[in-house]
């Protein structure tokens, strides 16, 4: 049982440091909402989020007068949708789209996931309407945010849905032109996703997930940053230590307010995602953390190293605070949510080749990175794939959330505002890869998936 007299610990840490709970999201299954007819099925959708989750924002404000925790954000992640529309006769799944959003708003929260598709070793024909949606479906509605998952260590990867992925990240990027691109801000596409992800843009409900549950992703690179303060010049091991011990108080304060939200609401406790998320705001910064550890600059030689350092330290101290524990869990480097990346960027110092190497040891991946609007869907989708591969061969999750920014070109920014923050255009490689990406078909999956 946790006590409340642990969390009096946090409240430096919440005064001055940005510690807060990024997001409580509650999970909810729509399998149930299936209906040969898609207006009925809309409708089974649009009452069940309103009825499971009617009361999801206003306990988490209750929680947070009570205990004075930010809560910054309030979420729901559906099942994936491509599932749910087969059932339907329709060839367009952007009203599934405007009915999750309709609920969204309904019921306050500030972002929906589940307009998904899991293709990693092919595609069903919902699957292929779903993805051909995805387009309109995020340029007509505010709060709804979509995933692919094009990849897997057990299946491969799918590199005709990789293909079709940088079409419709292009097409939804010329669809929000006058808004910088803003559909693929909302836009993730997988390898080896999770099905208990509490973070947008790439939150979806898993098929192996219960009816409905609570999720908790927790924050805090101010306080991370404001402990190896006191040990700056101190050897690694120091470092590494100091690191756990902040990730076990900031994951028990996510513990708590999982585990009081679970029974406020009456649903189960599904996890705490240990993960480090930045914000634009000064002094919660991941890029912070790693120049605090010695390093001139986010991007210099290093700072893989402090990276890979700083997301196990993570989940080694995070993983003793909770019992619980799920999600991407680590360290997030989106680069127009974290200030430290944003100037790194801007100054040339940090570049996508070196973030593509940091993702090696990160929880996620190429994360809100604005290119130059007239890169061709043939880079994308090959960038997609390099990461995918990455993800693939390593075991682990990465993504991509990439905005071909219409109009702009290098040095420009775009402006989404609020947490998705400001990207600075950064440039990518010119070369082609058309004719590797038109090859379609599989990549295989690697030796070791073979694990039975």
């Amino acid at each position: 049982m946790i006590q409340r007299s642990e969390i009096l610990q946090t409240i430096e840490m919440i005064d001055q440091q940005h510690l807060d709970i990024r997001t409580v999201t509650m999970g909810i299954s729509l399998l149930d909402c299936a209906d040969a007819s898609a207006e009925r099925s809309c409708t089974k959708i649009y009452d069940k989020i309103c009825r499971m989750a009617g009361n999801l924002v206003r306990t988490g404000e209750d929680i947070e007068s009570e205990f004075g925790i930010p809560i910054v954000n309030k979420r729901v992640s559906v099942t994936p949708i491509a599932l749910v529309a087969a059932a339907s006769d329709a060839k367009d799944y952007t009203m599934f789209a405007k009915a999750l959003d309709r609920a969204a708003r309904e019921i306050g929260v500030n972002f929906l996931g589940g307009f998904s598709a899991l293709v990693q070793k092919g595609m069903t024909e919902a699957d292929r309407i779903l993805i051909r949606s995805i387009p309109e479906a995020l340029a007509e509605t505010e709060l709804v945010c979509s995933s692919v998952n094009v990849g897997s260590t057990r299946a491969g990867i799918d590199m005709t849905a990789v293909a079709e992925m940088g079409r419709t990240i292009k097409r939804a990027a010329e669809l929000t032109a006058d808004r910088g691109g803003f559909a693929c801000a909302k836009l993730v596409v997988f390898c080896n996703a999770v099905e208990d992800n509490p973070f947008m843009a790439g939150a979806f409900h898993g098929v192996g997930e219960p009816e409905c549950e609570i999720h908790v992703g927790v924050s805090g690179p101010g306080v991370v940053e404001h402990a190896l303060k006191a040990v700056r010049g101190q050897c690694f091991d120091v470092v590494a230590e100091t690191v756990k011990k902040t990730a076990f108080r900031i994951t028990r304060m996510g513990q708590l307010v999982a585990s009081e939200a679970s029974q406020r609401l009456g649903v189960p406790f599904g996890i705490v995602d240990l993960s480090l998320a930045p914000t634009p705001a000064v002094g919660d910064s991941v890029a912070a953390i790693l120049e605090e550890m010695g390093l001139e600059s986010v991007g210099a030689p290093g700072t893989t190293a402090a990276l890979a350092l700083l997301n196990d330290a993570v989940k080694k101290g995070g993983v003793m605070a909770s019992s619980h524990v799920g999600g991407l869990s680590g360290a997030f480097i989106p680069v127009s949510e974290d200030a430290g990346m944003i100037a790194a960027a801007e100054a040339g110092k940090l570049t996508i080749e070196k973030l593509e190497a940091m993702t090696c040891v990160c929880s996620v991946g190429l994360d809100m990175i604005a290119v130059p609007g007239d890169t061709t869907a043939e880079t994308i989708s090959a960038i997609i794939a390099d990461e995918a591969a990455i993800g693939m061969i390593n075991n682990k999750t990465t993504a991509v959330r990439i905005i071909p920014a219409p109009g702009k070109t290098v040095g420009d920014r775009v402006d989404f505002g609020g947490l998705l923050g400001t990207a600075p255009v950064i440039p990518v490689n010119r070369c082609s890869a058309a004719d590797f990406i038109a090859r379609g078909g599989r990549i295989p999956a690697p030796l070791h998936s073979l694990k039975n």
